[in-house]
Order: C-alpha cells, then structure tokens, then sequence
C-alpha cells in the first residue's frame, strides 16, 4: 500500500512563532489541493491517524519533558524552549497528533502493509531527548526509528535533505547502529542549529552511523547531486536498509527566506528517484516526512513531485521549477568536495 496520513487538524497545526504559523498550515493546505488535483489520491490512500499514543513518546523522550510539555499546553503561554517553539494552547495534544501520523506509518510498515507513506506534519527533527527546538515538540522520526528496532528491524536508515541539520534526530540516536545521514547549510555560530559538521560520527555501536554533507550557504543543484552520487548512495547501498525515514523537507529549496541554500526541482527529483530504485532494489520501505519549508508555494510542489517520483508518476511537467540545474560557485564546489572526500577517508566509502 501508498499512503499519506492526514487530518483536518492538520491544516491548524504548526509550533512555529505566530509570524510563520501561517506558511506553516498553509502548505499543507496546498498540498493537499495538489495531491487531488494532480492525481496522486489515485495512487495513496489517505489514513486518518490518531494521536501517538503516550508511551510510544517515551521511546525517544524523557518522562519529565513530556509532562513539562502537557502542562505548558495547559497553561498555552511562553515558549517551550529558548525562545523559537511557542507553548500555544493544547500543544501537547497537537503535538501528539502531528507525531501520530508518522508513528501510524511505523506501524503499517511493522504489520507488512505500507511501501510508501508520507506524513506532512511529520519530520520533527530538531526535538531534543528533553527539550524543543526549532519549531519541533517531539522527534517523531526518533519515535518513528525506536518503534521499528523494537519491533525487530536490523536496518534503519534515515536520510534528512532539511536545509538545517537534524541535530536532535542525531542527538538521539547517537550511539545506535541506524544510520542517519543529513545534507544541510552548515554555517557555525551563524546558522542554525550549528551542528553538522564532517567530525560528528556518532559513538559506540553508532559510530559511522551519523554522516553528515554540509553545505556552504549558495549551494546549488550541482553539489546535491554530487553529495547523492559520491556519499548518499553508496552509502545506502552498502546498508541496504530494511525501512528508509526520509525527512523531506524544502526549506533548502531556491527562494526559501530562511535557509540560504539552491536547490530546485532537479535535486529533489534526483532524491525521489533514487529512494525508489533502492526501495526497489532492496524492497525497502519509505516513510517520507514533511520537515521544514517556508515558502508554501514551492513546499508544496516539491512534496507532490517527490511523491510523484516515488511512485513513478509522470506529473513533473506540472510541478518542476521552471530554473532547473543552479551551479554553485567554484570555492562552493572545492569546500563541498573537501568535505567529501574526508567522509569518503573516515567511512571507507569508494
């Protein structure tokens, strides 16, 4: 089975400061006009899922952060972190909702019955073990990959083309064999969250687990690809992973206010179509997740043609960029190969 889980709810919620709320919702909404109008309701079904049930949270959270976060939803003032994640009203139960789409997904891939879902509330990435950030409650893809362990998968692999780094994704998981591979704008000290660099490995069982590409602020279509070939790739290959979380985000998307990075249709479409030969190569299960993405528009279209991709559809006519292929400079493309090749040194990747 193909399919999204998706809510009415989920054109309501979004834990980003009350600026952004709007471009938050406002993609999903879009979205899903897209993924009727386009034919892709043809192709996945749409499960409604419930909230992720408490203990699952657990998996990746620590009691005490939970409860903070159910009593901070009951008083629905201040922030949940520093500053970046609002304590709005009852966000502890829409957090609970957002998550429960991708826990739903982890369980149709546990009992047999997915082969490709999306959850576009879903790739909370930034969430701490205990503690928000980023606009993120809980790290459902942290939820998403400790459930699969204990229901007795060997080979996780989750792969995050957010323009920021997974930090609390990694932070979690960073001494488990899954592998976690996140390309990203990686500008310390002035780009969040900071984190990313080629050094951070993982420890214990998870060393050569954590892979980080980041990307010099200006990068562009040519160094994703290279990055995909000489890294990503080969790397999955080697894996071959049993279920594959991708956090799916187009905030690295050309034109995103937030994120610096130039990526258009050409990159993810790359993406999208590589997941599926590995998913069928090594009959893989997919679990693609929103994560960020601030200019609606685009966020949206990319989500729709990944998923088109996915399935082998052919809409891209619709939906790709009408620039395709931006080259980054040449000190962009040294730094990014630099980079590289050092990844390649330490995990023996030919």
């Amino acid at each position: 089975m193909k399919a999204i889980t998706y809510r009415e709810e989920y054109l309501e919620i979004g834990f980003t400061p009350p600026l952004l709320l709007e471009r938050w919702t406002r993609r999903v909404r879009l979205f899903m006009e897209l993924f009727r109008e386009i034919g892709l309701d043809k192709v996945y079904s749409v499960i409604k899922p419930g909230p992720c049930p408490e203990d699952a949270l657990l998996l990746a959270h620590e009691k005490d952060y939970v409860e903070f976060v159910r009593e901070k939803g009951e008083g629905g003032v201040g922030y949940l972190d520093y500053g970046d994640t609002p304590a709005y009203p009852n966000v502890y139960h829409k957090a609970r909702l957002a998550v429960g789409g991708t826990f739903e997904l982890a369980k149709m891939v546990a009992k047999g019955e997915l082969e490709v879902g999306f959850n576009p509330q879903g790739g909370f990435h930034h969430a701490k073990k205990d503690a928000a950030a980023g606009f993120c409650v809980f790290n459902d893809i942290a939820i998403a990959a400790y459930y699969l362990l204990k229901q007795g998968f060997k080979k996780i692999a989750i792969v995050d083309i957010d323009g920021h780094h997974g930090d609390g994704t990694q932070e979690i998981l960073y001494r488990e064999p899954v592998l976690k591979i996140s390309i990203h704008r990686y500008s310390p000290g002035v780009f969040f969250p900071g984190t990313g660099g080629v050094e951070e490995l993982g420890e214990g069982e998870g060393y050569g687990y954590s892979v980080n590409v980041p990307l010099p602020e200006g990068s562009g279509d040519d160094v994703f690809e290279m990055a995909m070939k000489e890294v990503i790739i080969p790397l999955l290959e080697k894996f071959k992973p049993e279920v594959l979380i991708a956090q799916m985000g187009v905030d690295a998307h050309e034109g995103d206010p937030l994120v610096g990075l130039r990526f258009t249709s050409r990159s993810y479409s790359l993406f999208a179509e590589e997941m599926r030969r590995i998913s069928l190569e090594y009959r893989t299960r997919i679990i693609g997740l929103g994560g960020g993405g601030y200019e609606e528009n685009s966020t949206s279209r990319m989500w729709a043609l990944m998923l088109s991709k996915l399935v082998d559809m052919d809409v891209a006519e619709k939906l790709r960029d009408e620039k395709e292929g931006i080259s980054s400079n040449s000190r962009i493309v040294e730094i990014v190969r630099k980079r590289i090749k050092h990844l390649k040194s330490e995990l023996e990747i030919s």
